[in-house]
């Protein structure tokens, strides 16, 4: 059955209609009536294990704008009609009912949030600042390595936002030591939608309250966040979209954004960003594209952070790198990364003294080797055999500690 371009689909309780991990899922949808269970064979921290969606809500949307496969599973609680929606056709969609587009845009924003948060938690033992009043120690980190614009912008930023804040004195001496106005001046490059930014120019800082998103029409932009020292969390190209988590959950940015280079840019801001969705649906896929490949990326990094075996999670973040890329996975097909064991070893945050012993056993597999520096894999099909032998232990070894704990519990 079919509404207007839609096709529309039934299902009688207990059937199953979506499963985790297809290939090639081209389509999402939306609940028109019934129930539906999500679930995940091993869900990440502070996921729960399964959802329970209702009319008006949607699945299956990170999978099909992503291009990869399904992250979860979906079953019918009872007899259910859904919306199927082709990925081609998720403009018109957005013509007919840009609503829907929004609330996939947001719920995205706060799920991608959400996982940014536990990852930075988890890797790098703090969940890092986003009060405004965290700008003036971003400018103390600037100054004291002489990134004397980022110090400037960090301090006027500060005074902008915590006009009475417990730091305002220093804020002011700091400005008047390098020079610099009190609030920042008015200049072409940050007025009107469509802007050009210098090389090394700070669009925005992390903590500063943002109303604004960027379209990158030309040049590269560093994404940083400060972290004991300066982390560099992406390098955006022509076509990325950046800053709209802070522009569609009203919360401070969560990290800086940096030209890496002359940098052109369309800025949206929150008065005219839903006009333009409605206007230009292509802007909403691509943002609801963008939004499911990092969604994406960033629950297989928390899924590889919960595995316990540190080889497991090394051949995990292989895998990552694998359908991160959309690189086929066929036997006997062989890839060569762009990294060596150093940074493998770095990406799954073992120390150096057990990372060489983790490498060794790594090269003992006959379908791993070492390359000019970079490491090679022989047989993808054999290496995501082993990652899903690794997943199913995992979530079996998950299954033991919460059957202990009920256990335990009743005993007491």
């Amino acid at each position: 059955m079919t509404t207007g371009q839609f096709k529309i689909e039934s299902y009688i309780a207990d059937s199953f209609i979506m499963i985790e991990g297809k290939k090639n899922s081209n389509c999402f949808y939306i609940i028109r009536s019934g129930k539906v269970k999500i679930s995940k064979e091993n869900p990440v921290i502070h996921e729960e294990p399964y959802s329970v969606l209702g009319p008006g809500d949607f699945f299956g949307v990170v999978s099909c704008m992503s291009g990869q496969s399904r992250e979860d599973s979906a079953v019918a609680l009872e007899n259910t009609s859904l919306i199927c929606v082709e990925k081609d056709l998720f403009g018109l969609l957005i013509q007919k009912n840009p609503a829907v587009a929004m609330k996939i845009i947001r719920y995205f924003s706060r799920k991608l949030r959400q996982f940014d948060h536990a990852i930075i938690s988890l890797t790098l033992n703090t969940a890092g600042e986003e009060n405004p009043a965290h700008l003036f120690n971003v400018g103390e980190f600037y100054l004291k390595n002489k990134s004397i614009n980022h110090a400037i912008y960090a301090f006027q930023k500060y005074l902008e936002f915590c006009p009475t804040g417990s730091y305002k004195e220093k804020a002011f001496e700091r400005l008047k030591s390098l020079n610099s106005p009190f609030t920042p001046p008015n200049v072409p490059y940050r007025e009107g939608m469509n802007r050009k930014y210098p090389d090394n120019t700070m669009l925005f800082s992390e903590a500063e309250p943002g109303d604004e998103l960027f379209i990158i029409q030309g040049g590269r932009v560093k994404i940083t966040k400060i972290m004991d020292d300066e982390v560099l969390l992406a390098v955006l190209k022509t076509g990325d979209i950046f800053g709209e988590m802070a522009l569609l959950d009203n919360k401070p940015r969560s990290a800086s954004a940096i030209s890496y280079g002359e940098v052109t840019v369309l800025a949206v801001n929150k008065s005219n960003f839903e006009g333009i969705v409605q206007a230009q649906p292509q802007l909403a896929t691509r943002l609801i594209q963008l939004l499911s490949e990092r969604i994406w990326t960033a629950y297989r990094q928390l899924a590889n952070l919960v595995i316990k075996n540190k080889l497991g999670r090394i051949y995990d973040m292989l895998l990552i790198h694998i359908e991160k890329h959309k690189i086929s996975i066929e036997p006997k097909k062989s890839h060569t990364f762009e990294f060596g064991t150093k940074e493998l070893i770095n990406m799954v945050g073992a120390p150096a003294h057990e990372g060489e012993k983790l490498i060794v056993q790594l090269l003992e597999d006959k379908n791993i080797e070492l390359v000019a520096g970079k490491i090679t894999c022989t047989d993808i099909a054999a290496l995501e055999k082993t990652v899903v032998f690794n997943r199913k232990q995992t979530a079996m070894e998950r299954q033991r500690e919460i059957n202990k704990g009920v256990i335990s519990t009743i005993i007491k």
